[in-house]
């Protein structure tokens, strides 16, 4: 039988993931940091996969392909990189399309990168995410090895990742359904995105399991079609309104927005970029044209979260500017601890 590891692997294209490879008979290996019951032919083993005595116990089982998920530092990375494609015969590695620079035409695998392009030396100084992420592709490829395969999605959804921009559903939707004024930037609401379905990110990547054309390349994995934040904006208000949910929204500008959140590179070297995809490349293992479509696809996942509304920590100094924008106020008795009405009250009422 054979085997597949997922390092990290218990997100919405993990588990997705997980599917495809149950019902081709693989052994499936999962890890994770919480307590998760072992079923079938998928095992999960607990334990954080950053830590080098936990990984180096895992790999001492070789495995036909390991798909890391991990989000590591570059030089976490660059000293455990040869364990991995060692313990493979393939290693695929979540990298992410936010490594391309701006572009005025669709992006294809080749297009210029930030990290080789951008100048930027203040940004080029730190180790975000795109840059990380397109060092340690680097590293791949100088690692002489050849049983690599690089993946680079971009933005996904699902019933539980309903994303605006920069801001995850804790940081509007929860504001909605409190009956609170949505911020969002006006700036972002013109820029063009490509979202998908990580069901479909994940059915791509499978594609690329045990396929010798897949090794030494890389292959971003993205829907046809792109829809600007606005629209993205609309189809959120007009689903909610199905639902008897009211939207408020309040554009502001950007220098505001950036004040009420964490992510400035991401924003200026992301989202206020527009993002269209050539996906020729992925199309030889894969019927991108069968992919959910942004407008179904949000639709559906949004109807299926409000059926149970659950929401992950929010960031309570975020929500205190945005009430501060609006002249709203929450109340204390929604915010769990005392350090975080504290954080609360010094962004509503103070900073």
């Amino acid at each position: 039988m054979k085997k597949i590891l997922l390092l990290g692997g218990t997100g919405a294209i993990g588990a997705s993931l997980v599917d495809e490879f149950e019902t081709k008979g693989w052994e499936i290996y999962v890890t994770s940091r919480q307590h998760r019951s072992d079923y079938g032919s998928v095992k999960y083993l607990r334990g954080n996969a950053r830590e080098s005595q936990f990984l180096a116990n895992t790999l001492k089982n070789r495995f036909n392909v390991i798909v890391d998920f991990m989000i590591y530092k570059t030089e976490d990375f660059r000293s455990r990189v040869i364990s991995l494609l060692d313990s493979c015969d393939q290693y695929i590695y979540l990298s992410s399309a936010r490594v391309y620079a701006n572009s005025s035409v669709p992006l294809t695998e080749e297009s210029p990168r930030l990290l080789d392009v951008c100048e930027d030396q203040n940004y080029l100084a730190t180790d975000e995410y795109a840059l990380s992420k397109a060092r340690q592709e680097d590293i791949l490829r100088r690692s002489l090895r050849g049983n690599w395969t690089i993946v680079r999605p971009y933005i996904t959804f699902s019933n539980i990742r309903l994303q605006l921009g920069v801001l995850e559903k804790e940081a509007w939707l929860y504001r909605v359904l409190k009956g609170r004024t949505l911020v969002f930037s006006r700036d972002i609401s013109k820029c063009a995105t490509t979202l998908t379905n990580g069901c479909d990110v994940a059915r791509a990547i499978a594609k690329l399991v045990d396929e010798p054309a897949a090794l030494e390349q890389v292959f971003h994995i993205t829907g046809e079609s792109c829809i600007k934040w606005g629209g993205v904006f609309e189809l959120y208000k007009q689903t909610l309104k199905e639902n008897g949910v009211g939207v408020n929204a309040k554009l502001i500008d950007l220098d505001n927005f950036m004040r009420c959140h964490n992510g400035r590179y991401q924003i200026q070297y992301d989202r206020l970029y527009n993002r269209v995809f050539d996906n020729t490349k992925i199309k030889q293992f894969v019927d991108v044209t069968a992919f959910d479509s942004i407008e179904s696809g949000l639709k559906r996942c949004l109807n299926d979260f409000l059926v149970s509304p659950q929401f992950r920590r929010l960031n309570w100094s975020s929500e205190g500017a945005k009430d501060r924008i609006t002249h709203e106020l929450t109340s204390l008795h929604e915010i769990d601890d005392f350090k975080s009405k504290l954080r609360y009250l010094k962004y509503r009422f103070i900073s």
